[in-house]
């Protein structure tokens, strides 16, 4: 009876371990479909923002790092206007570009969300990569909305934090 118990405890411990995270089938955006190609920004509200963003973050020592999931949200908070982004550039730790994720301008909806996800493997941008976005709107009432979100867990340690852009005022 023991042994039965101590399979069946073997084997529940097993199955927990292989249960992957919940997939969810929301419907993301194209961003080759929100492309624009001719349209004229002479008139509108333009500006920039910085997003500060982490490939690893250190602990116990400097040579010792925990590396980072990165979700990277661009939020339109603009009930009826369409905001429209023109970059999406990625910096490491030293500032050197190393990834522009807008080939042409593209339109982000009123209240939509478009991501962007760095993988947990990819540490090209360090402890001190960011973004620098270009946007324009008609007006200057609701400026869209740069946040990212860092996750990673091992074993049974989870890490989660957020950051927020801020204006370039250049």
């Amino acid at each position: 009876m023991r042994k039965t118990i101590e399979l069946l405890l073997i084997i529940c411990v097993l199955y927990a371990c292989e249960q992957e995270s919940k997939q969810h089938n929301i419907k993301q955006v194209s961003w080759k479909s929100k492309e624009l190609t001719d349209k004229d920004f002479s008139n509108y509200y333009r500006g920039k923002t910085y997003l500060p963003v982490y490939s690893h973050i250190y602990h116990v020592h400097e040579h010792r790092t925990f590396d980072l999931t990165t979700t990277i949200s661009i939020r339109n908070v603009s009930l009826s206007d369409t905001v429209y982004i023109f970059k999406a550039d990625y910096f490491n730790t030293v500032g050197e570009n190393i990834r522009q994720y807008i080939k042409h301008p593209i339109y982000v909806s009123p209240l939509e969300t478009i991501e962007i996800v760095i993988d947990e493997e990819d540490e090209e941008g360090g402890s001190g990569a960011n973004f620098v976005f270009e946007w324009a709107m008609e007006n200057d009432k609701n400026p869209p909305l740069y946040e990212a979100v860092m996750i990673s867990t091992y074993g049974q340690q989870g890490l989660s934090f957020t950051t927020r852009g801020v204006p370039i005022n250049e």
